[in-house]
C-alpha cells in the first residue's frame, strides 16, 4: 500500500509538471499520512528535511558549485580548449576529440556535467559547425564528454553518494573516480575517431611539441587545482568539504589573475551560484527525505528481500540492478536517484561481496547516461539550448556514444579493479 502510494503520487506529479523537488516532497509526505496523523506526518517531514542537510559533507556542495561559476566566468575553459586542442587537435575529427578532453579537464575540475556542457559547448558548437560537423553530432559529442567530468573527481555526486551510503569515504570516492572516467572518454574519443574516418573529415593541423609546451604553461595554473585538491585529501591536508573552500579561494585568485573578472564581479557570481545552490539543497533535502520515508516504510528491505528469493546468481541481480539504475536515470535527476536509490540496491550489492566504493561508481556511471537522454536529461537540454538546435537532430548521432557508455559501464561492472586499484594504492579502502 505505502509502496503504491509513493510510486503513483510521484509519477502523477510528475506528469502534472510539478518540479521533481515539489514532487518527492508531496510523495514522501503522502505516503507519511497513511500510518501516522497529519500534524506528526508534517512535522516528521519537516524534521528530516532539516536534519537531513546538517551535515559537514554536503558543505562541499555549494563550495563546489561556487567553484564551477567562477570557473566559468574566469577564464579557465577557453585556455583548457587551447591546451586540448594543441594535444589531439590534429587527429583526424580534431575538434570531437578537442571537445571531448576539454570536457573531461573541465569537468575535473569543476566537479559538473552542466558546467561542463555549457562552457565548453559555448566555445565549440559554433566551431564544430563551422568545419562541417552537423549540429547534433557536435551536441552528442559535447553532452556525452561532459558526463565524465561526474566521474572524474571532485565530483558533488560522490559527496551526495557517500551520504546516501552511509559514511562511504569520499577520498575513496574520489580516487576510484579516474580510471573508470578515464576510460570513458577514451571509448568516446574511438567513436569520434571512427566517425571522423567514415565521414572522412579533414584532419585538424597538428602541432609542434613548443606551441604544446606553450598551451600547457598556460593552462598549469587551472591544471593544478587537480593537485591541489586530490593531493590534499590524499595526504590528509583537509578533507573534501575543506577541499571544496580551499577550491573557491584558488579560483577566485586565478580568475583575478587572469583578469577575466573583477572584485566589482564577485557579488554578481555569487548571486548566480546561490541560485544553483538553493535549486540543489532543495532537490537534497526532499531526496533525503523521502529516503527515510522508504526506511520508515521497511521499503529497502522488501526489495532487498525479493531480489534474493529471485535465487539468481550474483551477475544477474547485478545486471537487473543496472537495468533498473538505467531507467531510472532516464525519468529521474541524478540527485534524488542516488539518494533514494542507494539504500535500496547497495545492501544487496554489499551482500554479493561488491565493494560500496565499487558500487559507486556503477550507480553513478548509470545515472550519467539518464543526464543524456530525454525526457529529464539535463545535460541534453544544456547542450542542446548552447548549440541553439533540437533534440530529435541529436538522437540518432548520440547512439553509437550511448553504445560505448554502456560498454564502459559492462566493463567496470565486470572488472571492479578499474574502480578500486587506485583507492587500494593510496590505502583508502577497508
Amino acid at each position: 500500500m505505502e509502496i503504491a502510494i509513493l510510486l503513483l503520487s510521484f509519477f502523477i506529479l510528475m506528469a502534472l509538471r510539478v518540479p521533481v523537488a515539489w514532487s518527492i516532497g508531496i510523495a514522501s509526505l503522502l505516503t507519511l499520512f497513511t500510518g501516522m496523523s497529519s500534524m506528526a506526518a508534517i512535522t516528521t517531514m519537516s524534521q528530516r528535511i532539516l536534519t537531513g542537510l546538517d551535515s559537514t559533507s554536503i558543505l562541499a556542495i555549494p563550495f563546489f558549485i561556487l567553484a564551477g561559476h567562477i570557473m566559468k566566468r574566469g577564464g579557465i575553459a577557453r585556455r583548457l580548449v587551447s591546451f586540448a586542442k594543441a594535444l589531439v587537435g590534429g587527429l583526424p575529427g580534431g575538434l570531437a576529440h578537442v571537445n571531448i578532453l576539454a570536457a573531461m579537464l573541465f569537468g575535473a575540475i569543476a566537479g559538473s556535467a552542466g558546467a561542463a556542457a555549457a562552457s565548453i559547448g559555448s566555445f565549440m558548437s559554433a566551431e564544430m559547425k563551422e568545419e562541417g560537423y552537423s549540429e547534433g553530432y557536435g551536441v552528442a559529442v559535447n553532452v556525452t564528454s561532459a558526463t565524465t567530468g561526474l566521474l572524474i573527481p571532485p565530483s558533488n555526486i560522490f559527496i551526495i553518494y557517500s551520504l546516501a551510503s552511509g559514511g562511504v569515504s569520499i577520498g575513496a570516492l574520489f580516487l576510484a573516480g579516474y580510471l573508470p572516467g578515464i576510460l570513458t572518454g577514451l571509448l568516446l574519443m574511438v567513436v569520434a575517431y571512427v566517425y571522423a574516418i567514415r565521414k572522412k573529415f579533414k584532419t585538424g593541423r597538428g602541432h609542434t611539441f613548443m606551441e604544446i609546451l606553450r598551451s600547457f604553461v598556460v593552462a598549469l595554473p587551472s591544471l593544478l587545482l587537480l593537485v591541489v585538491i586530490m593531493g590534499g585529501i590524499v595526504g590528509g591536508i583537509f578533507t573534501a568539504t575543506e577541499a571544496s573552500a580551499v577550491a573557491v579561494l584558488y579560483c577566485i585568485v586565478l580568475a583575478l589573475l587572469y583578469r577575466e573578472i573583477t572584485f566589482r564581479d564577485i557579488p554578481n557570481i555569487l548571486i548566480e551560484a546561490s541560485g544553483t545552490i538553493a535549486v540543489v539543497m532543495l532537490l537534497i533535502a526532499m531526496s533525503i527525505a523521502m529516503s527515510w520515508v522508504l526506511s520508515f516504510e521497511n521499503i529497502p528491505a522488501q526489495v532487498t528481500a525479493f531480489l534474493f528469493e529471485l535465487n539468481a546468481s550474483p551477475w544477474v541481480t547485478i545486471l537487473l540492478i543496472n537495468i533498473i539504475l538505467l531507467v531510472v536515470g532516464i525519468f529521474m535527476d541524478m540527485t534524488p536517484a542516488v539518494l533514494i536509490f542507494t539504500p535500496i540496491f547497495l545492501p544487496v550489492a554489499t551482500s554479493m561481496g561488491i565493494h560500496p566504493v565499487h558500487f559507486g561508481i556503477i550507480m553513478v556511471l548509470n545515472l550519467c547516461i539518464g543526464l543524456c537522454t530525454p525526457p529529464v536529461g539535463a545535460v541534453l537540454f544544456i547542450g542542446v539550448s548552447v548549440a541553439e538546435t533540437t533534440v530529435q537532430k541529436v538522437i540518432r548521432p548520440l547512439l553509437p556514444f550511448f553504445g560505448v557508455m554502456l560498454l564502459s559501464l559492462i566493463l567496470i561492472s565486470v572488472f571492479p579493479e578499474i574502480s578500486l586499484w587506485l583507492p587500494d594504492v593510496f590505502g583508502f579502502l577497508d
